[in-house]
């Protein structure tokens, strides 16, 4: 988060690639049902999610989108 520069807003940009917690806070869901549809492989790694190099988990924002839009076509 970054500040305007007279500092009254606080500006913020999204980011592609977010943590399961912030994938639950935007999306709705539980933080529970995001590791779900990664464990079912409703969310496909390199697809809907990546691990990263220290082994975090970090969810495409881009991919959960496009999964969304391929589900209701």
């Amino acid at each position: 988060m970054t500040q305007q520069a007279d500092n009254t807003q606080p500006f913020v940009q999204s980011a592609r690639f977010v943590t399961i917690k912030l994938c639950a806070t935007m999306t709705g869901l539980s933080p529970a049902a995001v590791e779900k549809r990664i464990e079912r492989g409703h969310w496909v790694e390199n697809k809907e999610w990546r691990r990263g190099r220290d082994g975090r988990i970090w969810i495409d924002t881009k991919g959960i989108e496009a999964w969304v839009l391929q589900a209701t076509e």
